[in-house]
């Protein structure tokens, strides 16, 4: 195992919270149509959608690039019947990484009530 790159993000819950009322399409330009199902039948799906977003921040950060590299749909979370979270990589944000000779990402997400947490390692 070669570690090419390490990320880690935080997302503010209440602040993404308050950046997916203000701006109601901003669900739709940020996450997949399985992300968006995965979350739908949650209380609370806000959480859920801050970690799928820091997992993006934290792609973006392993590869050493920032914000806009690629397109937000390009990079998305799937979760095993297990629960276990990976990372889905296509188009553009592929291409960077194969550029990088990664082909192998480990993910890690969780929240509280206040913060969501992602991290990545790429291989």
């Amino acid at each position: 195992m070669t570690i090419r790159g390490i990320g880690v993000d935080a997302v503010d819950i209440e602040r993404f919270r308050t950046s997916l009322t203000r701006t109601p399409t901003m669900r739709e330009r940020l996450f997949t149509a399985s992300e968006l199902a995965y979350v739908a039948p949650k209380l609370d799906p806000v959480p859920s959608l801050a970690a799928r977003f820091a997992a993006r921040e934290a792609v973006m950060k392993a590869m050493g690039l920032g914000l806009g590299a690629f397109g937000f749909h390009e990079v998305w979370v799937e979760r095993a019947d297990s629960g276990v979270p990976s990372l889905q990589i296509t188009g553009r944000a592929l291409e960077l990484a194969v550029d990088r000779g990664i082909t192998t990402w480990h993910l890690s997400i969780t929240h509280s009530d206040l913060i969501a947490l992602a991290y990545v390692i790429a291989e």
